[in-house]
């Protein structure tokens, strides 16, 4: 049976070897993703979705409460952890 020792630096070794592995395979899907890429005209941005498409974003709300410490709640969705146990129109914005 091998030592604890003998098991640590096995244990190291693959490490080792599992990075050197991963390395070299990371290397080739970037090759590939490059590749990919020139074919078929994409840009960064298009692998990202960064471009806009036209869809409709929703805010966040109006503000309708406010504490002195900054927190805000536009009274919409559940009522934050600030104003548990509170009479919020003290806090209403006006």
């Amino acid at each position: 049976m091998a030592t604890y020792k003998e098991i640590q630096n096995q244990i190291a070794e693959l490490q080792r070897a599992a990075e050197e592995a991963r390395n070299q395979e990371v290397q080739g899907a970037i090759d590939r993703i490059r590749t990919l890429m020139a074919d078929y005209g994409l840009s960064v941005d298009d692998i990202a979705g960064s471009k806009k498409r036209g869809g409709k974003v929703k805010g966040g709300g109006k503000v309708q409460f406010r504490d002195n410490d900054g927190n805000t709640w536009s009274g919409r969705g559940r009522m934050p952890g600030w104003l548990h146990g509170k009479d919020k129109e003290q806090f209403r914005v006006a």
